[in-house]
Formats: structure tokens, C-alpha cells, sequence
């Protein structure tokens, strides 16, 4: 026959389907004796839980597109019935709601284990790939969502946001325009926004499909980042990680539960509440807490990018591509050369940050430090400094700096060439790691705060342009570094060889 040679199934039902498609067989042969290395940690569940959690939200999404109004004027009313009047409504909402915060948790938890154990590198490019793709689409399908209750938060978020389409240079205002659907967010926009927030829950679901597939082609990674070696290695992922997702992700339902029902609004704007009013502007607009670190990055680019910084800033980019990403150099002959190229890029770097500086910084300080004052004045008088002729707007280049966070992930395979997948063997790798883990969360918190705020005098613009450096500086000029000279620690040589050793060492302190 054409579908090969198959085990039969007791069940008579099953074997009646089975013998005629055979959907049981490929189940059974992708998820029940599926060979999976067996020492998996805990913090592989997160793929079956956040797999969990889109199911939950495609089903909480339909039953909510049921009720829901996509008009202006009815679209927070019909929120609000959804809550009061639909039966098990409030359940419904909260779940969803709740359930996109606890959605992406796990894919942070996901992406970061990923990163920590070396999972994107080969053979596992393209499987990390369609990762970094689905997070990106997660992004676009939660904002799209945002935006649905039409609330205070829905309604200005969306306008600044789509206010950065504005940004780009030529096709700026035209984008916006055919995003928004007018010159404004309003009802169109409304519309097109849940008919893209309705459709793209299944696009997700087909990458997932790939990126599974890619998985189960490719194989796990596992702690050790080591291949195995043989049946010794590894085990059926049924029962074994089946029965350990499922306790996982029993503790991740308990977690969301308690939000959903004793604090269901803990990671949501209040304002949000507020009906939306084009002529009443919030105090301080920000987006959910999923996109605080992006929008962090978003804001920290407060300077015209002038020729000078420009020309300087190509300069050091041409400096890491042969110094740092290349072996040897391919165009700039010798060591000095380079050396003298870094002061000079570092040098017009710094003239025309400055420069552009100069502009927003208050008179009365000026004036009261007549040194840079001078310093001020004669970096002003250079043709090209005014913000007109900067080819790079401020805006422009925090839109540039956000979107470019995200596309680092999808060529980190190529960042990061050391050979040894794991941060358990590579102890330099893992402090810049943790480093960057903590820095992720202080720009998350600076993009929560206002633009204005400070802490011990220090304003936190300065702490997220900090942050930002440090974050492109791990995927641009650490890791490629780190890949070349690193000196990893011994590997095992197999995963058993690795569990027996974790297991007498157990057994011996006992």
C-alpha cells in the first residue's frame, strides 16, 4: 500500500480510521515514541504551554468576535455587555485578556531558554527562525487587540504607534493612510484592525505547524547543547514528557487562574476603562507590558542622526564587519589603519551626537557653563548640523532602532558562531547573557515610566539609551567576539555518560 508498513491498533475504531489514513500512526510515531533527549529541565515546557495558550486564545477570540461590535461608537459598549450581560462573558474576557500577558510570558521564557542553551544554532537555524517569525506576528496580533476595547489606552496607543508609519521616509504618510483608513484613527481603522486581529491568530498557528515541523525534522536541544548518540540518550516522549508538560503547565493554569479570577485587571491600564475621546489626551500613553522593553528602544533615540553621526557611524560598522564578524580582515591592511578609522568614526560620531544635543539642552544651564556653551556654539556653526538636514530623523531612527531589536533575532544563528551551544560550558557567554536578561527588564521598566521621569537624578532616557547600547552591543559586537575567542569548558561525552554522572554525585552526598 501507499501509506507503508504500520503497527495495528487494538481498538477497532481506531484501526478501522488508521488503516485508511493513517493519522494515529503519524501521532504515535511524532508524539508518542518520538525519540527526545532525556534530560530536559523544566524550562522546556514552555513550548507545550505557550502552544496551550494559543489554542485558549484562538477559542476565547471566537467566542468573543461573537458579541463584539467593530464600530466606534458601540465597540466599548459592546465590551462592556460582553462583561455584564453574555452569559460567562466576564470569564470569557478575563481568560483572553489575561491570557495574552500569560501567552507571551511563556514565549519570553521560551525564546530566553533558547538563547541561554544554544538552540538556534545549526542544525536549528530555521527552526529558530520560524520562532523569532511567530513572535513578530505575535507582536502585530497583540496590538491589533489592544486596540479592539476601545478604551482611552486603545485609542491613543493606536495613534502613536501608527503614528511612526509617518517616519518613513517617501511612503510614510501613504502606509499610514492605508493602514489607518482615512487620516485618523477611527472607524475604519477599528474594522480593519479586528478583521487583521481575527485573521492572524491562524497565520500563527500555521508557522507553529512549521515550527514544530522544523523541530521534529532537526530534533531538540537539550541542557548539555550536545547531540545524542544513540537509544541511550534518549527517550519516547510519551509518557515521559508528556506526563512533565502536563505537570508544568498544570502549575502555569493554577499561576493564570489566580489572576483571572482574584486580579484580573493587575496587568492591564486603568484608563482602558475610559471610553475613548479623540479630544482628551492620557496623561502618560503607554502600551502593554509585553512591549515596554521595544518601547523602551523606541524612545531612547531622542537625536537627529546628522551626517556627522552618520559618517562616523558607517565608519565603525565597516570597523566590526572586518575586525570583529570577519577572521581576518579583508580591506583595511593593517592594525594601526583600523585603529586610526575607530578614532576618526568615534570622533565624528561623537561631534555630531553632540552637536544635535546642543540643541535641547536648557539655555540657563548654558549659560551658566560658558566652557560648553562655546563648545555648543561652535559645533552649531558646522554646515549639515541643524536638525533640518539630518538624513535620519529622531524618529525615524527610534522606529529603526525598535524594529531592528526584533530583526537581530532572526540572523542571531549567524551572530553567534562558537561552537558550543550551551551557557552551562561557556562562563563568559553566560554573564553576558544574564546581563542582558537584566538589562531586557530595566528597559521594560523605563519604557513604563514617562518620558521626563528620573531615578537618583539620573533620567531614565539616559538609563534606556544605556540599555539600548548594551542590548545591540550583545548580538552585534559580544557575541561575535565571544565566538572567537571564548574557551569553553570540557563537554560530556554523551547525555547518559552526564545523568549517571548527576546521579551518583546525588546519591553520594545522600
Amino acid at each position: 500500500m501507499g501509506s507503508g508498513h504500520r503497527e495495528p491498533f487494538e481498538n477497532p475504531v481506531v484501526e478501522w480510521i488508521d488503516s485508511r489514513m493513517p493519522i494515529f500512526t503519524l501521532l504515535n510515531k511524532e508524539y508518542g515514541v518520538f525519540p527526545v533527549p532525556r534530560n530536559f529541565n523544566y524550562f522546556w515546557n514552555f513550548g507545550a504551554i505557550a502552544g496551550f495558550m494559543l489554542v485558549v486564545m484562538i477559542a476565547t477570540g471566537l467566542f468573543l468576535a461573537m458579541h463584539y461590535t467593530a464600530d466606534t461608537d458601540l465597540a466599548f459598549d459592546s465590551v462592556e455587555r460582553i462583561m455584564r450581560d453574555v452569559n460567562g462573558g466576564w470569564l470569557i474576557r478575563y481568560i483572553h485578556m489575561n491570557g495574552a500577558s500569560f501567552f507571551f510570558i511563556a514565549v519570553y521564557i521560551h525564546i530566553f531558554r533558547g538563547m541561554y542553551y544554544g538552540s538556534y544554532k545549526k542544525p536549528r537555524e530555521l527552526l529558530w527562525i520560524l520562532g523569532s517569525l511567530i513572535f513578530l506576528l505575535m507582536m502585530a496580533t497583540a496590538f491589533l487587540g489592544y486596540v479592539l476595547p476601545w478604551g482611552q489606552m486603545s485609542l491613543w496607543g493606536a495613534t502613536v504607534i501608527t503614528g511612526f508609519f509617518t517616519a518613513i521616509p517617501f511612503v510614510g504618510e501613504d502606509l499610514q493612510t492605508l493602514l489607518l483608513g482615512g487620516f485618523a484613527v477611527d472607524n475604519p481603522t477599528l474594522t480593519r484592525f479586528f478583521a487583521l486581529h481575527f485573521l492572524l491568530p491562524f497565520v500563527i498557528f500555521a508557522v507553529v505547524f512549521l515550527h514544530v515541523w522544523a523541530l521534529h525534522v532537526s530534533g531538540s536541544n537539550n541542557p548539555l547543547g550536545i547531540e545524542p548518540k544513540g537509544p541511550q540518550d534518549t527517550l519516547p516522549f510519551h509518557p515521559y514528557y508528556t506526563m512533565k508538560d502536563s505537570f508544568g503547565l498544570l502549575v502555569f493554569i493554577i499561576i493564570y487562574c489566580v489572576f483571572i479570577f482574584f486580579m484580573p485587571d493587575a496587568l492591564g491600564h486603568p484608563d482602558n476603562y475610559i471610553k475613548a475621546d479623540p479630544l482628551v489626551t492620557p496623561a502618560h500613553i503607554v502600551p502593554e507590558w509585553y512591549f515596554l522593553p521595544f518601547y523602551a528602544i523606541l524612545r531612547a533615540i531622542t537625536f537627529n542622526m546628522n551626517l556627522y553621526f552618520l559618517a562616523g557611524f558607517a565608519i565603525l560598522a565597516v570597523l566590526l564587519v572586518e575586525f570583529v564578524w570577519r577572521k581576518k580582515p579583508v580591506y583595511i591592511p593593517s592594525a594601526s589603519a583600523g585603529i586610526a578609522l575607530l578614532a576618526v568614526g568615534g570622533l565624528l560620531a561623537l561631534i555630531g551626537f553632540t552637536g544635535d544635543s546642543c540643541a535641547r539642552i536648557d539655555a540657563a544651564w548654558l549659560e551658566a557653563n560658558a566652557g560648553f556653551k562655546g563648545l555648543c556654539g561652535a559645533l552649531q556653526g558646522l554646515p549639515f548640523m541643524s536638525a533640518e538636514t539630518a538624513p535620519v530623523s529622531a524618529k525615524l531612527g527610534g522606529v529603526l532602532a525598535m524594529f531592528g531589536s526584533v530583526a537581530l533575532l532572526f540572523v542571531l544563528p549567524w551572530l553567534d558562531t562558537h561552537p558550543v551551544r550551551s551557557a552551562r560550558y561557556r562562563p563568559l557567554y553566560r554573564v553576558c547573557f544574564l546581563l542582558l536578561v537584566v538589562i531586557f527588564l530595566i528597559l521594560g521598566y523605563v519604557g513604563s515610566q514617562p518620558a521626563d521621569a528620573a531615578i537618583a537624578g539620573i533620567p531614565l532616557i539616559l538609563v534606556g539609551l544605556a540599555g539600548t547600547g548594551y542590548y545591540y552591543a550583545y548580538f552585534l559586537l559580544i557575541l561575535p567576539l565571544l565566538g572567537r575567542f571564548e574557551k569553553a569548558k570540557p563537554l560530556p561525552e554523551s547525555i547518559h555518560e552526564a545523568v549517571l554522572g548527576k546521579q551518583i554525585k546525588a546519591e553520594t552526598k545522600i
